[in-house]
């Protein structure tokens, strides 16, 4: 696969479990959950046509070599606040392994996994469960990174620490969903990827 490019960005979205390794040379995939409409923003609501996750994803992607697959729940979570936070409170409770949508990408063609969500009730969706377990990280490097309203990381490497994926969990990023679409979101990227060798 070519590396991400502005123009290309629409076609980076690996589909099959059987993508071939990567053409570029950082061997680095991006993957990540979003959650578009009504969102909590600045103690009370906002609508949102693209998730703050999803730009955060699409501005590191647009600064590095990488593959991306966008992880799509097999039972679509609501549009709507509340329904989601019912949801996903239940999903915590459960230990709940929501399905996703179609077929996992084949990881073996890649060192680095960056790997991104909001942050729900300080922790990432347990969606974000079901993909580290289903997927073969070991001996990667899993960098996450999150948006997040209040409580930044959060339980971020706990939760993936305790699914014991294998992988080697590096330093995450964190950035408010109301931030994501400043100018200081892009300082805190550089630094992020540049600390993780990747920029």
């Amino acid at each position: 696969m070519a590396a991400c490019t502005t123009s290309d960005r629409e076609s980076r979205t690996v589909t099959t479990p059987t993508t071939p390794a990567p053409s570029n040379p950082d061997r680095t995939l991006l993957v990540y959950f979003s959650r578009a409409g009504e969102n909590y923003w600045n103690g009370g609501r906002r609508t949102l046509d693209v998730g703050n996750t999803e730009v955060l994803a699409n501005l590191i992607r647009d600064r590095i070599n990488c593959d991306v697959f966008r992880i799509e729940a097999a039972d679509a979570y609501s549009d709507r606040y509340d329904p989601t936070v019912a949801r996903n409170v239940d999903e915590q409770n459960s230990d709940a392994r929501p399905a996703i949508a179609g077929n996992l990408p084949d990881l073996a063609g890649y060192d680095t996994v960056l790997l991104g969500s909001p942050i729900w009730n300080v922790q990432p969706p347990m969606i974000m469960a079901t993909f580290v377990e289903a997927a073969d990280l070991t001996g990667k490097n899993l960098l996450p990174f999150v948006t997040y309203a209040v409580s930044g990381l959060g339980n971020t490497a706990s939760f993936y620490r305790d699914l014991d994926s294998g992988a080697r969990l590096g330093t995450g990023l964190a950035v408010r969903g109301e931030d994501v679409r400043g100018a200081s979101a892009g300082t805190d990227i550089d630094r992020w990827l540049r600390a993780a060798d990747l920029a």
